[in-house]
Parts: C-alpha cells; structure tokens; sequence
C-alpha cells in the first residue's frame, strides 16, 4: 500500500511538471547529492536490505498514516503552486509569490510533506528509511535557505514580512 502510494505520488508528479513554468537557467543545485540519494535509494531497495524485522503493526500503521499525510500535504503544496513549481533551487521566468494554501502555514510544504511521508514509509517498512529521510531532510533544509535568499531577490517588499509570520519548514516550530 505505501509503495503504490509513493508511485501514485510520482506519476502524479510528473505528469503535473509538463505544465510548469520555464526556468530562467539560474540553477543553485548541486546536481552529485540528488544522483548520490537516488543511488542510494535504488542500492537499498535492490539489495533487500531492511527487509528482515518489520515493524509491529501499530507502528506500521502510524508509518501509513504519516506516509499519506506527507504525500497529501506535498499534492496540496502542489496544487496551490501552479505553474510555479520547478525542482529544488531553480528559479522560474515570471516567478509569482504564493502564500495562500498550506503555504499560508510553511513556506516550503512540498519539502515538509516529502520528509513526512519518508518518516512514515521508515516507521511503516524499513528504518533505513528514517537515515534516508534525515539526509533529504538536510538537502531540503539547504534548498530552501538558498531558494529564501532568491526570493528576498525577486520579491524585496513581500517576502520579508511573510517569512516573519510563516515558519520554514514545520508550523509553530521550525
């Protein structure tokens, strides 16, 4: 079930990116750290590794249900972007300010629902999941302090008092 969650989750995603905006070409991403989680990711799903010891069934069902929160609050992050979205630290030709939504909450949803549903998937599956998680979840953090600098950039009078009133990645908290 988590599985065709998270393959449901990518179709979706990707069929959604056609209709994105152009990037402008200002890129800020390393492109070796999402090859190395990809390498790493298919390393472990391939060699089997984690299999062994499943979680008990209360913990895999707490994993399911953090697993589709995740995924629901990156689709909804989605949604309410638009045309706007693009991978981590690109920069879109006429870029838009988006602050209603779950954006009204945190300003980077789409990473809060992506490292949720990994969280989830490490509970419910596997816990390599959870070091996994941890390593997106840094990657995340750096994309989106490099993507703030950006948009304090394109917008001067709108972005600083937003992100005053808006946590980054966790609402009330971070």
């Amino acid at each position: 079930m988590i599985g065709g969650a998270w393959l449901v989750f990518w179709v979706y995603w990707l069929v959604r990116s056609a209709g994105a905006k152009r990037s402008s070409g200002r890129r800020h991403r390393p492109p070796g750290l999402m090859i190395a989680i990809l390498a790493i990711i298919l390393l472990r799903v391939f060699s089997g590794a984690g299999k062994a010891g499943l979680p008990a069934p209360a913990l895999q069902v707490v994993g399911a249900v953090l697993v589709f929160a995740g995924l629901g609050l990156a689709v909804w992050a989605r949604v309410y972007l638009g045309r706007n979205w693009g991978m981590p630290m690109s920069v879109k030709e006429e870029p838009e300010l988006v602050t209603t939504g779950p954006y009204r909450y945190v300003r980077h949803p789409i990473y809060t629902g992506i490292v949720l549903a990994m969280v989830g998937t490490g509970v419910a599956v596997a816990y390599y999941w959870l070091l996994l998680a941890a390593a997106i979840g840094a990657y995340f953090l750096y994309s989106a302090r490099v993507e703030e600098r950006t948009l304090v950039e394109s917008f001067p009078a709108q972005y600083p008092p937003y992100r005053a009133r808006t946590k980054m990645l966790v609402p009330f908290v971070l």
